[in-house]
């Protein structure tokens, strides 16, 4: 297979992850990811990178995302660098959030640059490296408690 294809294949399994994510496929989002996720969203919520198993990340998001009326996860400007069975790409991104609230905006965006770090196995690509950088963000910022504790309600 050349480099070209396989650059579109990671970039492929980069973008299921946010079309599963906004379209609330969680079943289908366990086709993207290996066995165990490094996560890394210190830049927005500070404390540690985890490591996570796919079951584990997949509830978090679904708990947490699946909280909001809709999500819509834009990803471009992608740069991907192959080296054998190894995968690094890295995108810019666009991410909106809704859930109409009575006490401010309904949307909450943020913006930033992904880093995927990617494994080839049998299957395809996988995501084993998530590295979210957030570089600014625009409207209800709250909008992640409410849709946490919209989801703990359900729960």
């Amino acid at each position: 297979m050349s480099s070209v294809a396989y650059r579109q294949d990671v970039i492929d399994a980069c973008t299921r992850m946010a079309w599963y994510i906004d379209t609330r496929a969680w079943d289908a989002l366990e086709e993207v990811f290996s066995d165990e996720i490094r996560l890394d969203y210190t830049s927005l919520n500070g404390g540690e990178p985890a490591v996570l198993t796919r079951k584990e990340l997949i509830d978090a998001w679904s708990g947490l995302l699946g909280g909001f009326s809709a999500t819509q996860h834009l990803l471009s400007n992608w740069l991907v660098d192959v080296e054998r069975d190894k995968a690094v790409a890295t995108s810019m991104f666009q991410a909106t959030h809704r859930m109409p609230n009575e006490h401010g905006s309904p949307l909450w965006t943020l913006g930033g640059r992904y880093r995927f770090d990617l494994e080839r196995t049998r299957g395809g690509w996988r995501i084993n490296g998530v590295v979210m950088t957030a570089t600014w963000a625009d409207g209800n910022q709250h909008l992640l408690a409410l849709a946490a504790e919209k989801q703990s309600e359900k729960n």
